[in-house]
């Protein structure tokens, strides 16, 4: 059964983003987060006939909203393999690709799916259910000073390794296997003022590990800089500090660390022209009807 996209998942900073594409009737594009297909439906409206777009997402159920249209192709497949999807739908380079990194609303509101706090689940928080590691693998069987680690780098959590050591005495007892379970294990960690925030963290931490986010967003700027054409734009969303670090100094540099190097007269190697100097934040009217885009900012830089 088909599900409504709206329903699915409402995009974040929209108009905003696609037009910072700067799309071309003739031109090829690349949706690597399709999700609800908010942001693919609106490529598509600009595009001409002989216009392309191809799109990603790894969770089946958002191909459930797959666009019948004989310009677009989604591919069931990680970004993290976007060089070779995109040369297999036919194409060797593009003139933008466009990432909204946040988890959907319905992977959210999906109770079962277990990537929020507000529901009792088994602990998953897959985004690809055909992958085996599930959140319920990491919290029962890493070792709690890898469980220290991924809490501290993945979820900024400052007192990371009592958080481990929580997990690691529970589980001695019992197999811990739902969220409400983890949330109760945690509850001596809580200061109640911020206690939405801190589990929030946690879950995050979890989800990035399982679903690898951190390394399958390297890959993927990596392999964009190698498809985009001279003059082609990447359009990017992200809702945390980590990843919005990652875009931050990529597209500053073409590295995830430290400054771009320079020629003999100081000029700037970077592979990009910056299009915003500063992130693009939502505005109070879209944070109002659409409370998740509140963590949102949109990065848009120009391959030289």
């Amino acid at each position: 059964m088909r599900m409504n996209s709206n329903h699915y998942h409402t995009s974040v900073l929209l108009h905003t983003s696609v037009d910072g594409l700067e799309i071309k009737p003739n031109g090829v594009y690349v949706d690597v987060t399709f999700g609800g297909g908010g942001h693919s439906r609106e490529i598509l409206k600009q595009l001409g006939p002989n216009g392309k777009l191809v799109a990603f997402d790894r969770d089946k159920d958002a191909h459930q909203n797959s666009i019948a249209d004989q310009r677009f192709t989604l591919m069931h497949s990680n970004y993290r393999f976007l060089k070779n999807y995109v040369m297999l739908s036919g194409v060797s380079e593009v003139d933008g690709i466009l990432a909204d990194l946040g988890v959907s609303s319905y992977q959210f509101d999906t109770a079962e799916r277990g990537f929020s706090i507000r529901f009792e689940s088994e602990l998953d928080m897959r985004m690809d259910q055909t992958q085996k590691l599930t959140a319920k693998e990491v919290i029962n069987e890493y070792p709690e000073q890898q469980l220290t680690q991924l809490f501290r780098l993945y979820g900024e959590i400052d007192n990371a390794p009592r958080v481990a050591r929580l997990i690691a005495t529970e589980r001695k007892k019992q197999t811990i296997d739902t969220t409400e379970q983890l949330k109760l294990i945690l509850q001596p960690m809580v200061y109640k003022p911020r206690e939405q925030k801190f589990f929030a963290q946690v879950f995050q931490a979890l989800r990035i590990e399982v679903n690898g986010e951190l390394d399958s967003l390297k890959e993927f700027l990596n392999q964009s800089l190698e498809i985009l054409k001279p003059g082609g734009r990447l359009v990017i969303i992200s809702y945390h500090s980590l990843e919005d670090r990652l875009v931050k100094n990529f597209i500053r540099s073409g590295k995830f660390s430290g400054e771009a190097e320079k020629d003999f007269y100081g000029n700037s190697l970077s592979p990009f022209k910056l299009i915003t100097r500063k992130a693009i934040v939502p505005n109070e009217e879209e944070i109002e009807v659409n409370n998740r885009a509140r963590s949102a900012k949109l990065r848009i830089a120009e391959k030289i």
